[in-house]
């Protein structure tokens, strides 16, 4: 129907990604050699990060294949929406920016459950920890090799497998050699590339739109133009599709406001999936966490928070923006039937590469889509490495383990993870549905218990271990119920199908579990509840290392980067465009 499915590379293209790929290596190999003499240096790099290390790596531990093929395919579909999944992390940053940071960096920590053992107890400490294994390994690092092997299968046509061992050697490697320090130097370099051709394709895709005018400006008209969908092809196909995404035969392409019914971003799953799944995963999710732990101080950690946002606020051009160009180009792929209309709409990265990229730069978007798989799978790599050595192995088998031991068991546990990660990440496929909703199904499952125990946790002190625990306990099994309830009951409401809405459901009850029986059981002991630990509310003790001038002030850049997501959610609020 007009999209393209193969992808040819001229052999300036392999040259273009044999340079990219030397100087990744060069750069894990100068910054692995300092970073291995202990278990800080190893698994925090020395804590000596800067605050650009800290959001460019942050940035590209969550950028994966994703983004580039899913989330693209997902705009194509369902329109501006899809940018939600950027933008709505505005809350959660701000959150981390001033409520979890202080706290994380203030307990020299090495990793969440052991910050979770000093506010609570070592029981919900070690059940996190495993939980973290098990969610990095199966729904990270398998998804993210098996979803970057897809991709380089439609590309190129390679075995599936070879591809996932290729990936995740290769991506390994550098994780097990230098620990965090090359991982995070690797990702300032690596997020560098991704923008840049990220933004080189958004760009020629524009001046394609514009025809004879050969004007970016111009083309973004058209473009705009052609996703309001008010006449021809374009407001066909979307009355067509109106029923299977809102229910209803209207629906707005550049609103990101949707109503409950919208089968991707429904305005109240996204408003509580902010405290029920983001903060998860961008906060005690130890493999984005980590960089922040790893930061040289409190300010540096804030600052490349601060720094993600503004990638965040990018980030759209590059992943939603090519989604509103194809629609502009290939409307008639909408024609198709429903079930096939987003399987023909991930192809829509391998379709603007071949047709708009030149011969020669080709290379470098190849490289752009590698580095977004490398940085996550090394990313998720080392901070499971990290709490299987010093929350599992440290904690319960050896804990007089010397430095150089403790570094030793965390090579040989990122070999060992790599390797469980490669052979589930072949098995992902005999899974039926999508890769982007298994991902999220997992995501909505484990975060909401925990996200609601650290957040209660930090802001009250009168919440207690016992509290933490049964809330925790009995998440579990409340999710594990829902996912019954749904499969078995027919007549089940409507609203408790998507994975959103359970995770919302989830926390709420967690969150009252958790303050009923905290109130009904004893206060904290002292040291549970410390500055260091929660917050003061007298003190407002967070109010420390913002920036020593007006033009570094953390407020300052923090309060821009709030104003312009907040200015972007007005304007595409369906107030402007219809």
């Amino acid at each position: 129907m007009g999209m393209q499915t193969t992808f040819t590379l001229h052999w300036l293209d392999f040259l273009a990604f044999g340079i990219y790929f030397l100087v990744l290596c060069a750069i894990g190999y100068r910054c692995g050699r300092a970073g291995k003499k202990d278990s800080a240096d190893y698994f925090l790099a020395g804590r000596s990060l800067p605050w650009y290390v800290v959001g460019s790596s942050f940035i590209a531990a969550n950028i994966s294949s994703e983004h580039f093929i899913g989330m693209i395919g997902a705009a194509f579909v369902y329109g501006i929406c899809a940018a939600m999944f950027e933008w709505a992390n505005m809350a959660t940053f701000t959150l981390l920016i001033w409520f979890f940071i202080p706290f994380l960096l203030s307990a020299r920590v090495f990793s969440t459950p052991e910050f979770l053992e000093k506010r609570f107890n070592a029981t919900l400490r070690q059940f996190f920890a495993y939980v973290t294994v098990i969610t990095n390994v199966v729904a990270f690092l398998a998804a993210v090799l098996y979803g970057g092997a897809l991709a380089l299968q439609r590309l190129f046509g390679w075995n599936l497998w070879f591809a996932i061992i290729a990936l995740g050697v290769v991506a390994g490697v550098w994780a097990v050699y230098g620990g965090l320090k090359s991982v995070a130097w690797m990702d300032v370099f690596t997020v560098v590339v991704m923008i840049a051709g990220g933004l080189m394709v958004t760009y020629l895709g524009l001046l394609v739109l514009s025809g004879d005018s050969r004007s970016a400006i111009e083309g973004f008209k058209v473009m705009i133009e052609r996703n309001e969908a008010q006449n021809g092809i374009w407001k066909e196909v979307v009355a067509q599709n109106a029923p299977h995404i809102i229910g209803s035969d209207q629906y707005n392409r550049l609103s990101v406001i949707q109503p409950p019914s919208h089968a991707l971003t429904p305005w109240p799953g996204l408003v509580m999936m902010i405290f029920s799944v983001s903060i998860w995963y961008n906060v005690i999710n130890q493999f984005m966490i980590q960089r922040v732990l790893g930061a040289r101080d409190m300010y540096h950690a804030r600052m490349g928070i601060v720094l993600a946002g503004y990638m965040k606020i990018i980030l759209p051009v590059i992943v939603v923006v090519p989604g509103l160009i194809l629609f502009a180009r290939y409307p008639e792929v909408m024609k198709l039937p429903w079930a096939e209309v987003r399987p023909e709409a991930d192809k829509g990265y391998v379709t603007m590469l071949q047709s708009l990229v030149p011969v020669g730069l080709r290379g470098l978007f190849l490289a752009a889509l590698f580095g977004a798989i490398q940085s996550t799978v090394s990313s998720v790599l080392n901070s499971t490495s990290t709490i299987v050595t010093l929350d599992i192995y440290k904690r319960t088998i050896h804990p007089a383990a010397s430095e150089s031991h403790l570094v030793r068991v965390g090579r040989l546990s990122s070999v060992v993870i790599i390797i469980v990660a490669i052979v589930l990440g072949g098995f992902i496929n005999r899974f039926s549905g999508s890769l982007f909703m298994y991902i999220q199904s997992l995501y909505a499952f484990f975060a909401p218990p925990f996200a609601a125990v650290f957040l209660l946790g930090i802001l009250f002190r009168r919440i207690n271990a016992q509290g933490a625990t049964v809330a925790v306990i009995l998440g579990f099994l409340l999710g594990v119920g829902l996912k019954i309830y749904v499969q078995v009951v027919d007549t089940h409401p409507a609203w408790i199908e998507p994975f959103q809405m359970q995770a919302a459901l989830n926390w709420v009850f967690c969150v009252v579990i958790c303050v009923v029986v905290s109130l009904c059981t004893s206060q904290p002991r002292p040291d549970q509840v410390t500055d260091q630990l929660t917050l003061n509310w007298k003190k407002l003790n967070i109010l420390t290392q913002l920036g020593r001038h007006w033009y570094s002030h953390i407020v300052l850049w923090w309060a821009l980067f709030v104003l312009i997501i907040l200015s972007l959610l007005i304007v595409f609020s369906g107030v402007f465009f219809k």
